[in-house]
């Protein structure tokens, strides 16, 4: 529990640091680009077509969801995938990418997950942003339900924190460790409610991945069809239990092994 709690005093003690740094990210990420940070709007909506064309209408053939049309249901979990996506691939190798630039700083280097994750966020707010304006011409105008996408943007924001520190670390020690979450995250489209509608035990399995609540959850908000955190109670406490307990293990991690993170390079 003391790796626990050095790690959430330095990431409240660091929160300006961690915003300055991911809007340096940003800014470094798209300096060569000519349209700039346009292309993080641009390469999900080229993939949302994609998608709609070879699952909506090549495979469903243009069947609708729970009497919602497939783009729409499709577009609304999506939107929360292309920040979990990038995130978990960049925060798994944040430190060790970046270790000649933390040689240069002092700062706690548990921030550095954390500021890239952060620098990923701001893409997938205007992404989120241009959805909702959307939705409103196609039948899904804001309704109250809409108060709830903070939370379960906080609810992402705390799985992909805890979880990259445990990757960043690992990956770290071990370079392998950066392809097993390659080939996981690409998995993850799969074994999520994103691109197909899971039934029966597929769909009770499916929602002992934390990204299953935080996809449906989007959906609720977004479409306006429940207070999904409230009607699921039971999926909230699984969800935020193991959010706890991949925090305490990551932390622990961290701070066994960041004095030596040099070393391993």
């Amino acid at each position: 529990m003391r790796s626990t709690i050095t790690v959430i005093k330095e990431q409240i003690s660091s929160f300006y640091l961690i915003r300055r740094l991911s809007l340096f990210e940003v800014k470094s990420n798209n300096n060569n680009n000519y349209l700039g940070m346009a292309w993080e709007i641009i390469n999900p909506l080229i993939q949302l077509a994609i998608y709609w064309f070879v699952f909506g209408l090549g495979i469903r053939g243009g069947e609708d969801v729970d009497d919602i049309p497939f783009a729409i249901w499709m577009i609304s979990g999506m939107s929360i995938w292309f920040f979990i996506n990038q995130s978990l691939l960049e925060g798994s190798k944040s430190i060790y990418t970046r270790i000649n630039f933390i040689s240069k700083m002092s700062f706690p280097m548990s921030v550095i997950p954390s500021y890239v994750i952060f620098s990923k966020f701001y893409g997938h707010l205007l992404l989120v942003f241009i959805i909702a304006f959307v939705l409103q011409f196609v039948g899904y105008p804001v309704s109250p339900y809409m108060l709830q996408l903070p939370y379960f943007m906080i609810c992402t924001l705390a799985l992909l924190i805890s979880i990259s520190l445990i990757t960043s670390t690992l990956a770290t020690i071990v370079r392998d460790v950066q392809m097993i979450v390659t080939s996981i995250v690409r998995m993850l489209l799969y074994l999520s409610p994103l691109l197909w509608v899971p039934e029966g035990t597929i769909q009770k399995i499916m929602m002992m991945n934390p990204m299953y609540y935080i996809i449906e959850g989007y959906r609720s908000a977004l479409l306006g069809t429940s207070w999904y955190f409230i009607e699921q109670a039971n999926l909230t406490l699984y969800f935020w239990g193991l959010v706890i307990i991949l925090f305490i293990i990551g932390s622990a991690l961290h701070v066994k092994f960041r004095s030596h993170f040099v070393d391993y390079l």
